[in-house]
């Protein structure tokens, strides 16, 4: 197998792991999908594009192998659309997260989130009472704030302990009620009322002891749900973002090597200079 064949398949070779990276990433934001972010179509591109750079990659891996150049050129063309699909994603995934964060609160570890401080599509997703009922169900029946609850040698945590803590978003938001509405601690999910409820935020009235309820319905937990999905998204698209830039130089690579490739089948010189020096004459006296 010529030199530009080798090339080629350990491009794709490479490209087939880089995939599995982009997999993974994928099937990561799924599993927070079901079990904390609770927002499960996000994830379904990234995985999308993941499987068709291993399936292409696996194409052009055996064209290299068995010298076919439909398939090695199939890669090199399905590969472009790829590279600039998952462009557009990470240019989605940033413009959709763009917008807000948690708000320090005064000596808490924990920070709050108000669903003011999002916008564009993302929130308007998540505030659609059609998607929201299925969120808060899906946070809900995570058992997330269940598991906020923690004991030292068999005694609750008290609320100083609990105020250090670094709560998740969806565990600020969802399972305990806005700081500034003054409730009293009871525990990590059961709060009374105090005196200094905030008439300004609904939140406030919105929250309840029933476990099933919580502050499932506050625009609190929909801001922390929001919050979630921009840590989750940002974490993985770094990682795109070095996968693409990693995709682009292999592609460049690819390129070139078949090129070189299709000079050897149609007997070009690959390598040598193309004039050599002929014959001298023979002089006849």
């Amino acid at each position: 197998m010529r030199t530009s064949n080798h090339l080629i398949g350990l491009v794709n070779f490479l490209t087939f792991l880089l995939s599995i990276v982009i997999l993974g990433g994928g099937i990561w934001l799924s599993s927070r999908a079901n079990s904390t972010d609770c927002l499960k179509f996000l994830q379904w591109p990234l995985i999308v594009i993941g499987a068709s750079i291993m399936v292409v990659s696996l194409a052009g891996f055996a064209g290299a192998c068995y010298r076919n150049t439909f398939l090695m050129w199939l890669y090199l063309f399905v590969m472009f659309f790829i590279i600039a699909a998952l462009i557009g994603f990470i240019i989605f995934a940033y413009a959709v997260t763009d917008k807000g964060s948690g708000r320090a609160v005064l000596n808490k570890g924990y920070l709050e989130y108000y669903l003011q401080d999002y916008s564009g599509w993302l929130k308007d997703r998540v505030v659609d009472e059609s998607y929201w009922a299925k969120i808060s169900s899906c946070i809900r029946d995570s058992k997330v704030c269940s598991k906020t609850g923690r004991t030292f040698n068999g005694v609750p945590e008290t609320y100083d302990m609990f105020s250090m803590r670094k709560l998740s978003p969806i565990e600020s938001g969802c399972c305990k009620p806005p700081t500034e509405c003054g409730y009293v601690y009871v525990n990590e999910t059961l709060w009374n009322s105090g005196s200094g409820l905030a008439a300004t935020n609904l939140d406030c009235s919105r929250w309840s002891n029933d476990q099933q309820m919580l502050c499932y319905q506050c625009d609190s937990c929909k801001a922390g749900v929001l919050g979630s999905l921009k840590k989750s998204w940002r974490k993985v698209s770094v990682i795109n973002i070095v996968v693409l830039i990693l995709l682009v130089i292999f592609y460049v690579i690819g390129c070139a090597a078949f090129r070189n490739n299709k000079k050897i089948d149609n007997d070009e010189p690959y390598g040598e200079a193309r004039m050599t020096k002929t014959q001298p004459s023979r002089i006849h006296l």
